[in-house]
């Protein structure tokens, strides 16, 4: 039986995963995932090897107290209350524009001591929106993992990578897709499936330092392309909000 295996989440969009035992999975997504996101000047969204840079920066987010730390490479922190304020700002993500609001500039401060690079800020984005996908949900199979690294000549490739919220195990390969359509059980939570999902070069870069070291796309394109795309792994949304562990069933219903 599928069951699974892990989760990933990330309070900012585009820094290092957290892989918790639990999420309180709602449909505005799971909580307290990528609540904020950093943009450069005039709301301009992050996307490609320009997010290499943050992807070694680890952000934890205290909802019920909303406060909010990053932690960089070198050992520095930046820590602080989350709220927003200001006026809105619209920021285009891959799939949709969502509004926006300044926080803290201690948090923008830092990222530009950090990296170097004083054009980037942070912004909290207006809730039920957040900076993932229109889709709340996605999920792969190990067992798709394994074999698209199988087809790359690696044994064990790092499923982060893909930067899914919920890995599973028990599967055959790409099982998941067959659940396009239909609603799963997962943990306490329904999900209905959704669309397969489109990848990007960002999944080609090792997920802890941040370099190329795996040709994803292009072992992708030798079996997984529909049209334009390069696809792996299932969008879908949340029917049912619940808590979900590891560990729990994945069924279809």
């Amino acid at each position: 039986m599928p069951v699974v295996e892990g989760f990933n989440l990330t309070p900012v969009k585009s820094t290092a995963l957290l892989q918790p035992d639990a999420i309180d999975l709602r449909p505005e997504g799971a909580v307290g995932d990528r609540r904020f996101l950093f943009v450069r000047a005039r709301g301009e969204r992050l996307s490609g090897h320009t997010k290499a840079p943050l992807m070694s920066i680890r952000s934890t987010y205290d909802v019920a107290e909303e406060h909010l730390t990053l932690r960089f490479p070198d050992g520095t922190t930046a820590s602080g209350g989350s709220a927003s304020f200001g006026e809105p700002r619209t920021v285009k993500l891959y799939d949709r524009e969502v509004p926006a609001r300044r926080v803290d500039p201690l948090f923008t401060e830092a990222i530009g001591t950090a990296t170097g690079d004083d054009t980037l800020e942070l912004l909290r984005v207006d809730e039920p929106e957040y900076a993932g996908g229109i889709d709340r949900v996605s999920i792969v199979s190990r067992a798709s993992v394994d074999d698209l690294g199988n087809r790359g000549g690696v044994d064990g490739l790092d499923p982060r990578r893909f930067r899914m919220l919920i890995e599973i195990t028990g599967t055959e390969p790409f099982e998941e897709d067959t659940w396009a359509g239909r609603r799963i059980r997962i943990g306490d939570a329904v999900v209905k499936v959704g669309d397969p999902m489109p990848r990007c070069v960002v999944t080609t870069l090792n997920p802890d330092t941040a370099k190329k070291d795996f040709p994803t796309l292009d072992v992708l394109a030798s079996y997984r392309k529909r049209g334009t795309e390069l696809l792996f792994g299932m969008y879908g949304e949340v029917e049912v909000a619940g808590d979900v562990r590891v560990g729990d069933a994945v069924e279809p219903i």
